[in-house]
This record gives structure tokens, C-alpha cells and sequence, in this order.
């Protein structure tokens, strides 16, 4: 058997993990003299946090012995461990990874130049293919051919939580916000990149993205989508529902963002993530 695995920051909720049998190890999130673990709090009090300190948590990548407790334990139970990381260009939990993983036998790690259900999609396919029987190799494999088709893109409401994370300037900022700017951010080659920019009211924006995303890849894996946010109204999550299930997709996933997402782009984010052809 060939567990499949993954950090924290899939964003997957855990009826879903246990539903594709997909193992996560935490990141960790800082806030104040606090340390919690990724997925044991919630985004909420991450926004809270926030709004009383004027600063935000920092989140703590993966160490390598944590990988190898993890890698380990997997073993136990398991032949093989195939572990896809968040991007690479992001974090250096890929890294770290790696680096355990060239010290011990039968594991194997995929750097998925994504984030969020972004590594979600990639990790219930690698799920399924692992059922069918294939090797890890050919797991491995088919995820690296693949991760390049990995729609990941999110829209949000304010740039002030990438300007007091540094990944954007006091006056990008002003701008956005002054003129109502609620920016596209594109996953792409494992980097975060501005897309296109909305203008006006959140949840008009939102809906515009939603219909553009799906404009724009037409031919798509209508297998799985997953809308994934920090927060949402429930007219905005039954719009995106609605529009994932006309354009053809089958299984779609809700899921809300963890700690360590949710600390580095705020509230009123979300997103449709999906494989296309």
C-alpha cells in the first residue's frame, strides 16, 4: 500500500482526508507568545488576532525532523509514502521535505507549485491512482505531468493582508482599496501572480471572477472542483456551487481555508480550483 501525503495547507476538511485516505502533517501558526497548529484553529480567530494586534500570525514551516517522525510512522503501515508539498517558490517546506526524504527508503516527494485544494486536486488523484494499484513511481509521475494543469486562482476583497506580509506595496494598497480593486491572484509556475482586477462591490466581483475562471478554461477534468474560501456569504457559496455543477463537474468540494492560508490573504477570500486538459 502507498500512503498518500500532504501538509496542512491542502485546506481539505477531515471528512475528506479519511474519505481519499490523505495523511496531513501541520504547519504551524504564531500568534503572539502562542504557537497552535494549523487546522486545530480557526480562521476566525486568526482574523480577530489581526484586527486587535495590527500585525499578523507568523506561520512556521514544517521542520525536517517533523517530516521524519511523520515519514516514519507512514512506514509503519504503509510501503511507500508519496508526499506532495506546497509550492516550493512559496514555502521551504518543500525543501525540508526533500531533504528527508533523500535520507530514507521508498519516499518520495512531489512539489506541487500550488497551494490550497490546489494540492487537494493533485493529492485525490494521486489517491485514486494508488487504489488502482499503481506504483509510487508512477504516481509520482503522473502528478508531475499533471500539476501543470492545476487551475488554482482566488479573488480578493482587500490587499491588506499581503501589504502587512510584505508582498505588496503601501501603495498598491491605497490604490486598490480607494478605487474598490479587488484583484485576481494566479497561481502560476509555483509563484502568486496579480490576474485580473475587479472593480466594485465584493460579491459582484466574486461572481464575476467565478464566471470568467470558467470562460477562460473551457475544457476541463470535470471530475472534481472545490470553491475554497476564508469567508464567504451563502449567496456567494451557492452561486459558485450552482455555476461548478452547470459547467459539467461532478464532484464538487466546499472546503474553507486553514490558518496558514487564511493568515496570508484575510477575509472575503475565495476561490475555484479544478484540473483542466
Amino acid at each position: 500500500m502507498i500512503a498518500i501525503s500532504a501538509e496542512s495547507t491542502i485546506d481539505m476538511p477531515e471528512d475528506l482526508l479519511n474519505k481519499f485516505d490523505i495523511k496531513t502533517i501541520p504547519f504551524t501558526v504564531i500568534m503572539g507568545d502562542k504557537d497552535y497548529l494549523d487546522g486545530k484553529i480557526d480562521c476566525g480567530e486568526i482574523f480577530k488576532f489581526v484586527t486587535m494586534n495590527k500585525i499578523l500570525p507568523m506561520t512556521s514551516a514544517v521542520n525536517e525532523y517533523q517530516y521524519e517522525e511523520h515519514f516514519k510512522s507512514l512506514l509503519e503501515s504503509y510501503d511507500a509514502v508519496v508526499h506532495i508539498s506546497l509550492s516550493s517558490k512559496i514555502s521551504s517546506a518543500c525543501q525540508n521535505a526533500q531533504k528527508v526524504a533523500s535520507r530514507l527508503k521508498n519516499v518520495y516527494v512531489v512539489d506541487s507549485l500550488s497551494l490550497s485544494t490546489g494540492i487537494g486536486l493533485l493529492a485525490i488523484k494521486a489517491s485514486i491512482w494508488a487504489r488502482d494499484g499503481k506504483s509510487a513511481e508512477e504516481i509520482v509521475s503522473g502528478l508531475e505531468n499533471l500539476r501543470k494543469n492545476v487551475q488554482a486562482s482566488f479573488v480578493l476583497d482587500k490587499l491588506d493582508y499581503l501589504y502587512k506580509g510584505g508582498r505588496c506595496s503601501a501603495l498598491s494598497k491605497f490604490g486598490a482599496n480607494l478605487l474598490r480593486i479587488k484583484p485576481q491572484i494566479l497561481v502560476k509556475d509555483g509563484t502568486m501572480q496579480v490576474g485580473k482586477k475587479y472593480i466594485g462591490n465584493f460579491s459582484s466581483c466574486a461572481k464575476k471572477y467565478i464566471d470568467d475562471t470558467l470562460s477562460q478554461f473551457p475544457v476541463r477534468d470535470n471530475d472534481v472542483a472545490f470553491f475554497t474560501y476564508t469567508t464567504a456569504s451563502d449567496e456567494i457559496i451557492e452561486y459558485a456551487k450552482k455555476k461548478l455543477k452547470s459547467a459539467g463537474f461532478e464532484n464538487i468540494f466546499v472546503t474553507k481555508a486553514g490558518a496558514t492560508i487564511s493568515s496570508h490573504c484575510g477575509p472575503n477570500t475565495l476561490g475555484i480550483l479544478f484540473i483542466t486538459k
